[in-house]
C-alpha cells in the first residue's frame, strides 16, 4: 500500500502512519547548505537562497551543536564536510523556520555526505 501522495510538490503522509503529523517537503530547486544565525547556532539544511531577507525556513534541517573539521569554520564545512564521528549533531526535523541568519555556505556533495554520516547525538 502506498504510504504517501505528492500534490503540488509537497509530500502528504497516509494518515495513522508514523510520520502522519508532518508534512514533509519536496526540496526541489533548493540548495542544501549550512546556516549561521546571530544567536540560535548553526544548521544544516535545504534552503531557497532565492528569498532574501534574514528570516529563512530550513528543511530536513539538524542543529550542528559541536564538529570537528580540518579548517575553523562553517566555510571549512560547507566546502569538506567534518570527521563524521567526532561530531554532535540533533536528528533531522522536517523544517525550522530560522531568524537573523547571518550566514548561508553552499555544500558540495562530499560535505554533505560526510555530514549525513553523524549520528544523532543522544545527551545520556
Amino acid at each position: 500500500m502506498k504510504q504517501e501522495v505528492i500534490i503540488d510538490g509537497t509530500i502528504y503522509v497516509l494518515k495513522g502512519s508514523e510520520m502522519s503529523t508532518r508534512v514533509k517537503t519536496n526540496t526541489k530547486g533548493m540548495e542544501y547548505c549550512i546556516i549561521r544565525t546571530y544567536s540560535a547556532g548553526v544548521f544544516a539544511g535545504w534552503v531557497d537562497r532565492k528569498v532574501k531577507g534574514q528570516s529563512k525556513t530550513i528543511y530536513k534541517a539538524r542543529r550542528l551543536w559541536y564538529w570537528k573539521t580540518t579548517g575553523l569554520d562553517v566555510s571549512t564545512i560547507a566546502e569538506i564536510g567534518v570527521i563524521s564521528e567526532k561530531c554532535k549533531f540533533s536528528e533531522e526535523r522536517e523544517e525550522i523556520d530560522l531568524e537573523q541568519v547571518i550566514e548561508i555556505q553552499p555544500c558540495t556533495e562530499k560535505a554533505k555526505k560526510t555530514i549525513d554520516e553523524v549520528k544523532v547525538y543522544k545527551n545520556e
